[in-house]
């Protein structure tokens, strides 16, 4: 088993998907070790979306993941970052496989309903930006 992170976006949060996007990932297999509704502050997705500063899109992602609130994920299953990866689909709604939470919840490519960690080693740091090992479900 390995985990992963989700982040349930304000765009989603706000539209009243988030109980949908949970069901949607417990019906692929994950489990939730942890999750919390929280609101970002500039200096904490500044750091978090680190990776991505210099981007032309790095200050509309902060601003936006500060909008509202949104929903951290700890999930547990095989292959957890690929799955996930998979089941939540394209970053652009209209290129998103049919049956993914992007083409189902996401609005744009830029308000797309749910952040995935991108590998195991991103998992493992951004599972632990939201969670002490405490939090975490054995």
């Amino acid at each position: 088993m390995s985990r992963t992170l989700a982040i349930i976006k304000p765009d989603a949060v706000e539209s009243g998907y988030a109980g949908k996007i949970l069901a949607h990932l417990q019906d692929r297999g994950f489990r939730i070790l942890a999750m919390r509704m929280t609101r970002l502050m500039a200096e904490q997705a500044s750091v978090f979306y680190a990776v991505h500063r210099g981007r032309p899109f790095y200050s509309e992602l902060v601003e936006f993941m500060t909008s509202g609130p949104v929903i951290p994920i700890a999930l547990e299953r095989d292959s957890a970052v690929a799955m996930l990866r998979e089941v939540i689909g394209a970053t652009d709604p209209a290129e998103a496989a049919d049956g993914t939470i992007r083409k189902l919840y996401a609005e744009s490519k830029g308000r797309n309903a749910i952040h995935a960690s991108d590998s195991d080693e991103n998992a493992a740091r951004e599972v632990a930006f939201f969670f002490a090992a405490a939090d975490l479900l054995a």
